[in-house]
This record gives structure tokens, C-alpha cells and sequence, in this order.
């Protein structure tokens, strides 16, 4: 494997236990950027009916994810018999290339995608999750590390989006987030690597959904797309959410998963400092093509 990425709850050294086939695709995604949505997106083109036979977190399972034994991940995986569909936060560099295999991407705002992640981390329940991953690598054979002190996040949200712009952790940062999506960005002369925005799901779901079909060679009745287009809502999956939300007891507030579904709402929360700390950060981080697009056009401090 060219690159490791290790967290306390990921490794994408797993990677190297899972073999791959003909058709999967691999939904490579930085955090927040819409994960559970295009998977979902998938899992509609796939079986073609908005009732999933099991829940979307064991069709389409995350292998980096420590809080499952490893031999588990596999089993699973290899016992699938439709189109697998498999989640990972790695970016490309750390994930195993085959040619057969397509690579997709979902990119998003950087300042939503943050803002959705102090959310996230702010709605984990760390006890449970510890303790699943305490089982879980004890599975494994491996004695479990003893977590340090996770100081208490400060009570102002500037503060904690200011750190995320700042922070060098993988998967938890403005710099993990964009080092994604630029080595995503260096491989679009591939054609089994596709990527797509956020935004561009929001503006036009139905028409972005039919795009995917095609490029995934998947043929879809056209009476079916209306309930598929439907199923794929904010508002539709909502309705699904016990089937949708995985690791349902990890949440403190499991109806926060799904958490909004917006764009644009940095508009409201970020003032200037924020927005000048960002600005001069992202910079730094990509090139100018990758920027335009990432934020839509937009001048990349808003």
C-alpha cells in the first residue's frame, strides 16, 4: 500500500485484506462531504427500489472503521453478491487500484463540510464508541491503547471551526479534507475515477442520478426513477432513517446524523475573522482549478 493512514478508530491497512472485484466501486470521501448520500444514491441505482433489504451501513460497509473485528469486515464483503458498494474516508493514494474498479469522490464546501463535522464530533457518544473499539481490536487479537484525555472543545464556534482550518489531523482538518480532494483532482485523466459535488446533487438530484447510472453502466426502468429520485431526498431519507443512519448507538441524538442537509449555511455562522483565517489557509492547500471548484465559482473566502 503506497500510503498508511492510521487514526485511533481507522487504519486503511485493512485494505490489504479485501479483494477486490470486477464492477465494485469504492466511494472514497472526505468526511462530511455527503458519504451517507451517496451511498444511498447507490444503493437506489443498485437494488432499484427505495426498500433496502438490509441497512444501508452493512451494504455498504466501511473496512478502515476499527469498531468492527477485521475478519468481520471481510466475511461480509466477501459473502456480498450484488454490486458492492464500499465506504472509506482514505483518499486514493491509500486504497488499492484496480482498473475494473470504479473510484468515486463527493466534494463539498470545504466551510459546510467543516461546520458538519463540529456536529458530528459534537454529537458521538466516545463512551460507546471506545468500547466498541475495545471489543473489536481484543476480536483481533491486539491488546486496545488507552485513550488519552480528550480535553473539553471550547464553547465558541469560531474558536472550533478556526481549529479545524488549522488542525493536521487525518480525516479531522481543512488540510486532511483538501489533500483529498487533490489527489482525487490528479487522477480525473482516469476514467474510473469520477467526482462530483455536493452542490451539483443539490441543484439537480434527478438529473445527477441518471448521470451516475450511466456512468456506472446501470440500467434503470424509467418508471422507477421517480420513488428512486425520491428515496434519495434529504426528506426521504429522513423518513428511512433507522435503515439509513449506521452505528445507530455511537450517536447521542440519533436524528442529528442527518443533520440538515444544506449548503451555504458558513453564510450565517462564520464572520470575518473566520472567513480571513480560512481564506488565507486554503490557499495554501490547492491549486487555483480545484478551488473554483470546490467552492462552485465561488471566491474562495465567500
Amino acid at each position: 500500500m503506497a500510503q498508511r493512514y492510521r487514526g485511533w478508530f481507522v487504519d486503511n491497512a485493512r485494505w490489504d485484506h479485501i479483494e477486490l472485484r470486477a464492477g465494485d466501486i469504492i466511494l472514497t470521501v472526505p468526511p462530511k462531504s455527503g458519504t451517507t448520500w451517496i451511498q444511498m444514491i447507490c444503493a437506489l441505482l443498485i437494488f432499484q427500489t427505495p426498500d433496502l433489504p438490509r441497512p444501508l451501513g452493512e451494504l455498504s460497509p466501511w473496512p478502515d472503521y476499527l469498531v468492527h473485528p477485521r475478519e468481520e469486515v471481510v466475511r461480509e464483503l466477501a459473502g456480498q453478491r450484488h454490486r458492492r458498494f464500499i465506504k472509506t474516508h482514505t483518499p486514493p493514494d491509500g486504497l488499492p487500484y484496480d482498473a475494473r474498479v470504479t473510484y468515486l469522490t463527493i466534494g463539498r464546501d470545504p466551510r459546510d463540510a467543516g461546520l458538519s463535522l463540529d456536529n458530528h464530533r459534537s454529537n458521538t457518544n466516545l463512551a460507546v464508541l471506545i468500547e466498541r473499539f475495545n471489543a473489536a481490536s481484543r476480536a483481533d487479537g491486539v491488546e486496545p491503547p488507552r485513550f488519552p484525555e480528550v480535553p473539553p472543545a471550547s464553547e465558541s464556534i469560531h474558536d472550533r471551526f478556526r481549529a479545524w482550518v488549522d488542525s493536521p489531523e487525518f480525516m479531522f482538518g481543512l488540510p486532511s479534507y483538501m489533500r483529498h480532494l487533490d489527489i482525487v483532482w490528479r487522477r480525473l485523466d482516469r476514467p474510473n475515477v469520477i467526482l462530483t459535488h455536493y452542490q451539483q446533487l443539490k441543484d439537480d438530484l434527478a438529473g445527477s442520478m441518471r448521470g451516475l447510472a450511466e456512468t456506472l453502466e446501470i440500467d434503470v426502468p424509467e418508471h422507477k426513477w421517480p420513488e428512486l429520485v425520491e428515496a434519495a431526498t434529504f426528506g426521504g431519507m429522513k423518513k428511512r432513517e433507522a435503515d439509513v443512519v449506521s452505528h445507530r448507538d455511537m450517536w447521542l441524538d440519533e436524528s442529528r446524523f442527518l443533520h440538515k442537509g444544506t449548503s451555504g449555511r458558513w453564510r450565517s455562522v462564520l464572520d470575518d475573522e473566520d472567513l480571513t483565517h480560512y481564506r488565507e489557509r486554503v490557499a495554501t492547500l490547492a491549486g487555483p482549478d480545484l478551488l473554483s471548484w470546490v467552492h462552485r465559482g465561488q471566491e474562495s473566502a465567500g
